[in-house]
């Protein structure tokens, strides 16, 4: 191999690698009385592994509790990360909802589906159109053991004691109000549903209604052994599996 001929070598390596290791762009919605800071060391490792991270806090929640409002509703919680997208000028992003933020991302992958590489629910809502958090469960009403004041859903495991981070009020027209799903081009995403669960069985677990729905609809199912909340209890697990889904 002649000089002229080793440097064309490395350079087609050097694009192969470009071409084919490409950093994921994410965007991570939290779940239900919960922030962005739920998924602070998930997003660290992604960061680590090259990628761009965006882990917004939804309106009224985390960091923007004082701007808790009983006018805030699921569309304004969709209209956050659209803007996000919008405003950051984000492509080929890969979606990721967690438990409630199912219902925000299935709104933002039905508004910009063009902007959307992959959809990611874990252990999320999957709502269909026309249903709410409410209802979204065969007409089970979530939420509705939780005390509510002023317009806002108190999660009664969260105390005034607790330091910050912790959960916060949620205002409850986010989970009265319907999805109302007019583009198509949103099934036709590339989605996967992971579903966490405690114990042997998948399908003990109170989210496998929405991932026999995902089921439905052709979408990969992924069991993911953990609690609820693998984003803080399994973080290193997470990112590893979210990789995977995303190269794929």
């Amino acid at each position: 191999m002649n000089k002229l001929t080793g440097v064309l070598f490395v350079v087609v390596l050097f694009w192969a690698g470009a071409v084919f290791s490409q950093p994921h762009t994410y965007v991570l919605v939290h779940g239900a009385w919960g922030g962005g800071w739920s998924f602070k060391k998930t997003d660290s490792l992604l960061r680590a592994d090259g990628c761009e991270v965006y882990r917004l806090t939804l309106s009224g929640l985390g960091e923007r509790t004082h701007l808790a409002s009983a006018d805030i509703g699921l569309d304004t919680h969709i209209k956050d990360v659209v803007n996000t997208i919008l405003f950051e000028n984000l492509h080929d992003v890969i979606l990721v909802g967690h438990s409630y933020g199912g219902m925000v991302i299935t709104g933002v992958a039905d508004s910009l589906p063009d902007r959307i590489k992959q959809v990611v629910y874990l252990d999320a809502f999957v709502p269909e159109d026309g249903q709410s958090v409410a209802t979204a469960h065969g007409g089970a009403q979530a939420g509705r053991e939780m005390p509510t004041k002023d317009g806002l859903i108190h999660p009664f495991w969260s105390t005034e004691e607790q330091g910050f981070p912790k959960d916060v009020p949620q205002p409850a027209k986010t989970f009265s109000q319907p999805l109302v799903l007019k583009n198509e081009k949103r099934l036709a995403l590339p989605t996967t549903y992971i579903l966490t669960y405690e114990g042997e069985d998948p399908g003990k677990d109170a989210f496998a209604f929405f991932a026999n729905r995902a089921r439905g609809y052709g979408w990969k199912i992924v069991h993911m052994q953990a609690d609820h909340n693998p984003q803080m209890s399994m973080p290193d697990k997470l990112a590893q599996l979210l990789e995977e889904v995303a190269g794929q």
